[in-house]
């Protein structure tokens, strides 16, 4: 008997319809867990060598640049921004310890552009409820070809020249040598000091990417300093390691809810090196190749989250996207023991119709990919290399994440330990209409005051549930004690039901929130 006899003709209208509507979705959206209310929804901004940033703009035209760059992610319902901070051993900040970078002016390294970069996008990012993640190079002095000549006098590779090695055509500071890590630390330090940022953020330059035919020249310094060691590998796996853990240590010394994450390249090391490796085929891996012990910094618990750079598609067999977000799941599933370590991945929206990879020619492959992500318990967002290929848009793909991943703002997610104490719900709400809008005040309790206040919002007189994602209007951040929100949103005449709860500095929410009503 066939089907079509077990259903009325409406019943089987209905059917076929949702038959349709299902099919024209690629088969990953359809197996996609409901959209998360928590996600790391990341994009970097690379100021080194300008490629998501002009060099020379006056203070008006970088604020204006900041807030329009801004206003773009958040419109595209992004939450965080990674600013690059520190791209060669300089500063796009005010510093004691490191000059001004060439790539904010243009011109002459140290030379001053008159305002704060740094300040100003962190100002930018938290008015609207965005984390900024301060994105350092430790180790890089100069890019290929760059002579020393070219840094300031005040640049510690000029103050130091024994703390340099030339390798290939770029100078970097010998990690190996105690001094140079000294200063790194400081440097954080002071960074962590000054800004309220959201985190240290650490890319994949460690020791750099071999040459073919060319030694890393550090055998002095292992001589002097790694006699512990039969090998010199060991010893440089060693002094990144070291790095990592002191750096922890130091910016928690400072502000403990700041949180550090590195984004190493996607490969630890691959199978037929080591059994427990990823089943992949990468000419260039962690361990071996950039002396990056990436798991051993997820058994130490040293790192707040890692972002593994997972450039490639989920066809590619040499380094399957499938294949390494379930390997780095399994990582942290397996080794964050001593304490926990948040996993997102790193997105190549560069290569969006732009690779010899025919997949990336898909302008699903990215939205696939985020998908994918949210299959895995472990996985809890991603970051989006860069800002120019977001906001280029090629083949529409980034419309269609904002369109389908990201239908709705979403909270970052919380990171530490469990020992933190979610926080109270605030002490006050109050709502009043104006010619802009609704306006939210809101205060905080006298003690446990919060970083941010999630904002949600119900159509009516009556609250839903403050766990469906659909609910949360926007986040803002603590100042001061009190916070404002202005609704322009809401629609003239209509009553809205707004809950407010708050949000530690390690990004726990409140179990209960605070519920106001107001009409516009």
């Amino acid at each position: 008997m066939g089907k079509k006899s077990y259903f009325t003709r409406v019943g089987f209208l209905l059917t076929l319809s949702l038959v349709l509507l299902f099919s024209i979705l690629p088969a990953e959206t359809q197996a996609a867990k409901p959209m998360p209310k928590a996600e790391m929804r990341a994009a970097w901004i690379a100021t080194v060598q300008n490629i998501d940033m002009k060099a020379g703009m006056s203070k008006p035209q970088f604020t204006a640049w900041s807030r329009q760059t801004l206003d773009q992610l958040k419109k595209n319902r992004f939450n965080t921004v990674i600013f690059q901070v520190k791209p060669t051993n300089d500063s796009l900040y005010p510093s004691k310890l490191s000059p001004w970078s060439s790539f904010a002016t243009g011109k002459k390294q140290g030379t001053n552009p008159g305002y704060d970069p740094l300040l100003i996008m962190t100002e930018e990012a938290h008015k609207r409820g965005m984390e900024l993640h301060a994105w350092v190079n430790p180790y890089r002095v100069t890019m290929p070809g760059q002579p020393l000549s070219s840094l300031a006098r005040n640049n510690i590779a000029v103050l130091h020249p024994e703390w340099v090695v030339k390798y290939g055509q770029q100078y970097y500071l010998n990690p190996g040598i105690p001094e140079v890590q000294d200063y790194l630390i400081a440097a954080m330090q002071e960074l962590v000091s000054n800004y309220d940022i959201d985190a240290v953020h650490m890319d994949d330059y460690f020791y750099p990417y071999k040459i073919k035919n060319q030694s890393f020249p550090d055998q002095a310094a292992f001589k002097e300093y790694g006699q512990s060691y039969t090998k010199i590998e060991d010893w440089r796996r060693d002094n990144v390691t070291q790095l990592v853990g002191n750096l922890y240590s130091a910016i928690k010394g400072v502000k403990p809810w700041v949180q550090f994450g590195i984004s190493p390249f996607g490969v630890w090391r691959n199978k037929s090196l080591d059994k427990t490796g990823s089943d992949t085929k990468a000419g260039v891996n962690n361990y071996d190749d950039l002396y990056a012990d990436t798991r051993q910094w997820i058994k130490n618990g040293s790192i707040d989250y890692v972002t593994p750079q997972i450039y490639w598609s989920r066809s590619l067999s040499a380094a399957n996207y499938s294949t390494l977000v379930s390997w780095w799941a399994n990582e942290i599933k397996q080794y964050a023991k001593a304490r926990p370590v948040n996993l997102y991945i790193g997105l190549a929206d560069y290569k969006v119709n732009n690779d010899s990879d025919k997949a990336w020619r898909n302008k699903m492959e990215l939205a696939n990919q985020i998908s994918m992500n949210r299959g895995n318990a472990y996985v809890k967002g991603q970051m989006h290399f860069s800002l120019k290929n977001i906001q280029k848009n090629a083949l529409g793909y980034m419309s269609i994440v904002k369109q389908q991943m990201y239908m709705h703002q979403a909270l970052t997610p919380a990171f530490g330990n469990a020992a933190d104490s979610r926080p109270p719900k605030p002490a006050t709400v109050k709502a009043t209409a104006n010619k802009s809008g609704i306006n939210l005040s809101i205060s905080g309790q006298s003690q446990n005051q919060p970083r941010k206040y999630a904002i949600y919002r119900f159509l009516g007189n009556k609250a839903g549930s403050i766990q469906s994602p659909a609910a949360l209007l926007d986040v803002v951040y603590n100042q001061s004690g009190v916070a404002t929100y202005i609704d322009s949103t809401a629609q003239a005449g209509k009553t809205y039901t707004y809950g407010v709860t708050s949000l530690s500095p390690y990004g726990l929410e409140s179990l209960d929130a605070i519920y106001v009503q107001a009409k516009r």
